[in-house]
């Protein structure tokens, strides 16, 4: 129901990729529901995963199997019943899918039966994942959107940025601290307007836009995790971000990733007077661990002072090039690179979030009636490192859980009485005459965090680091109040918040364990906890 600036619904989905729109379309059969999306539904991060989504299909494969290998790959700091809970139920979760319309690819066996194609990626000990070729995330995105936009119960509004939460605490409404909705920017007209909600889910993804180079399309900033934050939750493990070890450099494609599959079929990474360097590093040379590859790169380029380092295949016959990567001849022979001749710019860029909103098996959260799910939220899944495609399964078990929980309230919060929410006041602000200021404390941000909070830490630069943070937090938040928002102001302040809380769990943890690794604590300490910051 809509009234000008102000809507009403009983569950507001903040975030449209896998997360949201699963959520939204469980919870649909029951309730009237609410699709926020920044720019276009299929924006997020969903659409662009190439790999696919990890379950036990195969007779040979085993649930403890999968919970084995994710705890390992987590180091230590997985919790082991959020991995036992995601694996037991991602069978389930991708039959639903499965019947929703998504397509995997299939074989057939020796005795002439259809199954699926189950392909092994880094971290599995079997093959488990079922992927639509190398552009699964499309595959499910397109589904889910589909069948979101044609429910009755399911609005859609695309290119809404939220603002904040509304609370009860911050209305001084008294008895328990719960969500009642939030305020949305609607950036066609500029203006902002209230959505009153039951209850509301964070399905924002990840924030490694925070870093100068990222694989990650431009939405993920971190938006879930800054107004939850700003809202009185718990956030946990922001330390830990997935470091791509090669992604295209070039001005024209930011955020171009180059498939781990060149360096399987034998590119080599080389310095830029053309030297090899990864065999000194590592007995497996190129195909190290991904980490490994991009503290290496990212060593190179410090002491060398280099914009990038070269992954090149062009030993190998072109044919055999052109046919095993024909999306990335195609996307580099665009930018006037030549593959089969040329080496390859590249740059490790940020990719992961493992770290978020804190939230229980349900996806609820500290705040009464606010959820968050997926690359938002911290579920104990992912520990100091991410195995390769749990983060779309993620998405899924976790929306299902978290659907259940929510109708299992619906009653009580239809009986419930609803506050009047004020509208958003921006009488006291004028339209900003300096853009240029968020333009640049936009690349100052991005900057500093890549040179100091990225794959190689110390406390000296994270010291620097959080000066700078606090420095620019102060002068957005002075910004914030002065003048009349934007979408690029909204996501800056979202951005700076994360960046501190990311500078701040790196402060505290006091070791070298998965994706953190700092050169004043090489070392991994005994009974590792997670690193929980409380607004």
């Amino acid at each position: 129901m809509t009234h000008g600036l102000e809507h009403r619904t009983e569950l507001l989905v903040i975030g449209s990729g896998a997360a949201g729109l699963t959520l939204a379309i469980k919870l649909a059969e029951f309730a009237k529901v609410m699709v926020i999306a920044k720019s276009q539904l299929k924006d997020g991060s969903t659409y662009y995963a190439q790999g696919g989504v990890a379950a036990v299909f195969d007779e040979a494969d085993s649930i403890d199997s999968h919970v084995e290998d994710t705890l390992i790959a987590g180091a230590g700091l997985c919790d082991r019943q959020a991995v036992h809970f995601t694996a037991s139920n991602a069978r389930d979760a991708l039959e639903w899918l499965i019947g929703q319309g998504a397509h995997f690819d299939t074989e057939v066996d020796s005795d002439g039966h259809s199954r699926y194609h189950l392909t092994r990626e880094g971290g599995h000990s079997h093959r488990r994942i079922l992927h639509a070729a190398d552009a699964t995330g499309k595959e499910i995105q397109l589904t889910l959107q589909q069948q979101a936009r044609q429910h009755p119960n399911i609005t859609v509004l695309e290119g809404y940025n939220a603002v904040d939460l509304i609370t009860s605490e911050k209305l001084g409404l008294p008895g328990e601290n719960r969500v009642l909705g939030a305020y949305v920017l609607n950036c066609g007209s500029d203006r902002v307007e209230t959505v009153h909600a039951d209850f509301v889910t964070l399905a924002t993804g990840g924030a490694s836009k925070v870093y100068q180079y990222s694989s990650n399309p431009d939405v993920s900033s971190g938006d879930g995790i800054a107004m939850a934050w700003r809202a009185g939750c718990r956030v946990a493990n922001m330390e830990f971000n997935q470091f791509h070890p090669t992604c295209l450099y070039h001005p024209e494609a930011r955020n171009f990733l180059l498939t781990e599959a060149l360096r399987g079929e034998g590119a080599h990474l080389l310095r830029p007077d053309g030297s090899r360097f990864m065999p000194e590093i590592h007995p497996r040379a190129e195909l190290a661990p991904r980490d490994i590859v991009a503290r290496a790169i990212d060593f190179e380029m410090k002491r060398l002072g280099a914009d990038c380092m070269y992954l090149d295949i062009s030993h190998k016959p072109a044919e055999f090039v052109i046919k095993h990567f024909p999306t990335i001849y195609e996307r580099c022979l665009e930018l006037g690179i030549d593959i089969t001749k040329q080496a390859i710019p590249v740059v490790p860029a940020a990719h992961y979030t493992c770290g978020g909103v804190m939230a229980d098996l349900n996806g609820a959260t500290d705040l009464k009636g606010l959820y968050a799910i997926g690359e938002v939220a911290y579920s104990g899944l992912h520990g100091a490192n991410r195995m390769a495609s749990n983060s779309l399964l993620e998405c899924l078990v976790f929306a299902r859980a978290a659907a259940n929980h929510i109708e299992a309230q619906l009653a009580d919060a239809r009986a419930a009485a609803k506050p009047q929410l004020p509208a958003w006041d921006d009488s006291q602000v004028v339209d900003s005459d300096e853009q240029v200021v968020i333009a640049h404390n936009w690349h100052e941000l991005r900057l500093f965090m890549w040179d100091y909070v990225g794959i190689v830490r110390s406390d000296k630069r994270l010291q620097r680091a959080l000066r700078r943070a606090e420095m620019l937090n102060a002068e957005i938040q002075q910004y914030y109040s002065d003048f009349h928002i934007t979408s690029d102001l909204l996501e800056l302040r979202n951005l700076v918040q994360v960046a501190e809380l990311i500078i701040r769990c790196a402060m505290e943890r006091k070791e070298s364990r998965g994706l953190h690794f700092t050169l004043d604590y090489p070392e991994l300490q005994d009974n590792p906890k997670p690193t929980i910051l409380v607004p």
